[in-house]
């Protein structure tokens, strides 16, 4: 199986521990954590013991970690990373898709390219039947992506929040792509590099 994924501009690779500077400043930018957290910092302690933790953890159903850097192909920068993990822990059958990009990386269809190569991954490779994806009703941005990448919403659902965040009183979405439904948008397949 691939260990990076390359689009027209990202190269995907597994989450590194070197990645920690990035993540950290990601996760402490308030209009990126907004829907995640309300906006609140995240101590460096919590990205470098908890978050990179299990970000460059093993998963055996799918042959290796869930998370994967998104570096700018023309620059090496990092941009952030995507999420494709087993919802069951030894089951790639059902595969849930996630994405966190720095602001600089918002607004140009990154996240849309990158999530769909994982898709392509996740239906080609991984022999997964249905893809899923969650976000806040409120937070259309994300709701976009998901639908641009074929997604179709599921549900509308009411968990509880550690700490209530402004628009969590709208509940969360959950979007799926069935295996039968999904088309590759690429006549080209992504081109695996390692």
């Amino acid at each position: 199986m691939a260990t990076t994924l390359t689009t027209d501009r990202l190269l995907l690779r597994p989450v590194r521990d070197s990645d920690l500077e990035t993540a950290y400043a990601i996760n402490n930018d308030p209009e990126v954590m907004r829907y995640l957290n309300g906006g609140r910092p995240v101590p460096l302690e919590r990205v470098r013991d908890k978050d990179l933790p299990r970000m460059t953890r093993h998963h055996p159903a799918i042959g290796g970690s869930a998370y994967w850097a998104a570096e700018d192909r023309s620059t090496g920068r990092l941009l952030g990373w995507f999420l494709l993990r087993p919802v069951r822990e030894e089951d790639s059958s059902l595969l849930e898709l996630g994405y966190r990009l720095g602001r600089d990386a918002w607004g140009r269809g990154l996240a849309t390219e990158g999530s769909r190569a994982l898709i392509r991954r996740a239906f080609t490779e991984l022999g997964a039947e249905r893809v899923t994806a969650n976000t806040m009703t409120v937070n259309a941005g994300s709701r976009r992506v998901m639908e641009k990448c074929g997604l179709r919403l599921l549900r509308t659902y009411f968990d509880k929040w550690p700490q209530a965040i402004e628009g969590s009183e709208h509940g969360d979405v959950e979007y799926v792509l069935d295996r039968a439904d999904w088309t590759d948008p690429t006549d080209e397949p992504d081109r695996p590099t390692g």
